[in-house]
């Protein structure tokens, strides 16, 4: 064995992930790369590859990229399969990456994985920033807009959050945040006591574990009121429902963390580490979604390895009652029904949809549906025949299932497939609102650019696909994420600017959700990915 000594200077979790000085074995046999190469590959495979296979490469939405596997491949089948994905989900990456960074990172899952390191809860109280103090927080907004009519939108790249106003379609400002954040949260209807707060405030998780407080009711400049840093790698982050805490995920290190949710000052950290289904230990056992359960004190953290449902109750943080509900493997993302007493999620390795009781604290139920099933923030709505029902699009085929989710008043149809739709490709995201005829999904996992630049619209009457919407032809694009205004009149699709993804060349395409008709494209956006619009999300309008 040969020694190599790295000192990684990159960007975000590469940064972390190796101390200086840190010294990583690398077999003979194993190919090798220059330090500058290393570190470049180290970071690109946490921007783009880590949240599916892993920071230890031991997968979880994606295969395992441990060495013993991916040398049976070799070099060359590897950089195919980087650039050109796969139609079981993995996208194309030869829009994003050049040669020679699709071959440094081909060689670099073929070698031994750094560990990164742990972090403590000093370390993260060190990065907490107050930006305004709460005593200065204003009574009421200090301007005249909409703002409970605001989308925040996730600028990916850019590292970035930009606040758009849903009436006039301006985008208001642009605030720093971490890198890549992956899910903006907000106060909601059961938070706190005075209905003038409710949606005020918002919090960010970034990629890099990076949390971000927002006010609403600032002015553009003073938005970002606080910040702290939870993790080298995160995923989900919710506020509780008295609206006293914030607790966020972390991919790596495999914890939690309860945060005060006026100043950020983090609280109480909890490892997630732990035995999977089939009783083996798994180290890194990552946080992937995380809600406050509407009719509880509670949270429902989902440790993704584990295949745990974990309903942490929040009334006493000194003295945790956490209640481990098992299921299935990989947990991912989910939602509530329209009830808020059960929560939907996707277990996509074991292809099912898994049911948790939050009022018994138990697992109701697990459904069967198709390859890797991605309900991102999900829909509810109702059917002629089952009543009321959810419904997830597949990051694995291209497939919208859709089942009952009414025990009490369509117990004949509750947790079992209702139909199933079929659309071209696999996508990551479906949404829908109470005054909509209509189910919109993304197609975002399908490798082809047609495919992955189109939306698909269903009627939720028929079942049948009624539009399918080329929302951009420009290359190196795709469409994703939709998501509907205040009161359920325009559908809001994200343009992903893949190809010079740190440029400002994305953009949000308003259709009128009735005729289905483009509106409006909001220019100036940097890969914007995920949006909440406050209404909706406060009230969750699914």
């Amino acid at each position: 064995m040969k020694k190599v000594k790295l000192s990684l200077s990159a960007l975000a979790m590469a940064v972390s992930m190796v101390a200086a000085g840190m010294s990583v074995s690398v077999s003979a046999a194993e190919p090798t790369l220059s330090k500058a190469d290393f570190e470049e590959a180290q970071l690109h495979y946490f921007q783009r590859c880590a949240g599916c296979h892993g920071v230890l490469r031991k997968g979880a939405t994606g295969k395992n990229l441990e060495p013993t596997n991916t040398l049976k491949k070799g070099q060359k089948r590897l950089e195919k399969i980087i650039s050109y994905g796969t139609e079981g989900g993995m996208n194309n990456f030869d829009d994003i990456f050049n040669k020679k960074e699709i071959a440094n990172l081909a060689t670099f899952i073929q070698m031994t994985p750094p560990v990164p390191p742990e972090m403590s809860l000093e370390q993260m109280r060190s990065h907490t920033k107050e930006y305004i103090a709460p005593k200065d927080y204003p009574t009421k907004p200090m301007h005249s807009r909409n703002w409970e009519n605001f989308f925040i939108i996730i600028e990916r790249d850019a590292g970035t959050v930009a606040i758009i106003d849903g009436d006039t379609k301006e985008i208001i400002t642009h605030i720093d945040t971490g890198y890549a954040v992956h899910v903006i949260k907000g106060t909601e209807h059961h938070a706190i006591d005075h209905a003038e707060d409710l949606g005020r405030f918002w919090y960010t998780i970034g990629r890099d574990g990076k949390v971000n407080k927002i006010d609403l009711w600032q002015t553009p400049e003073k938005m970002l009121v606080a910040e702290t840093k939870m993790a080298y790698d995160a995923r989900d982050i919710a506020v509780s429902g008295d609206g006293k805490y914030v607790i966020a995920g972390g991919y790596w290190p495999s914890h939690f963390v309860i945060m005060d949710a006026v100043t950020l000052n983090p609280l109480k950290v909890v490892s997630t580490r732990g035995y999977n289904t089939k009783g083996e230990f798994v180290n890194e056992a990552r946080v992937a979604a995380i809600y406050t359960t509407p009719n509880e004190s509670s949270f429902m953290v989902a440790v993704k390895e584990l295949g745990q449902m974990w309903q942490v109750d929040y009334s006493d943080i000194d003295n945790l009652n956490i209640t481990q509900i098992t299921s299935a493997e990989f947990l991912h993302d989910g939602f509530f029904d329209t009830t808020g007493r059960y929560f939907q999620i996707a277990a996509n390795a074991s292809n099912k949809m898994v049911i948790v009781d939050t009022k018994t604290r138990k697992l109701e139920a697990m459904i069967e549906v198709d390859s890797l099933p991605h309900p991102g923030p999900g829909a509810n709505w109702i059917d002629k025949k089952c009543g009321p029902v959810g419904g997830t699009t597949h990051l694995g085929t291209g497939l919208v299932s859709v089942w009952g989710n009414d025990p009490i008043g369509h117990p004949d149809h509750a947790w079992k497939l209702c139909y199933e739709v079929e659309t071209d490709g696999a996508g990551a995201f479906i949404r829908t609102h109470e005054t909509s005829q209509y189910v919109w999904a993304d197609q975002l996992k399908h490798p082809e650019p047609e495919i992955q630049q189109s939306v698909q619209v269903f009627d939720k009457d028929t079942h049948e696909i009624v539009k399918t919407i080329r929302v951009t032809t420009d290359e190196g694009k795709a469409a994703l994420h939709m998501e509907f205004n205040d009161d359920g009149s325009e559908v809001w699709v994200s343009v992903w600017n893949r190809k010079d993804a740190k440029k400002p060349t994305g953009e949000i395409v308003v259709y009128d959700a009735k005729t289905l008709k483009e509106i409006k494209r909001i220019k100036g956006l940097t890969t914007p990915t995920g949006k909440f619009n406050v209404f909706n999300r406060v009230n969750h309008k699914t």
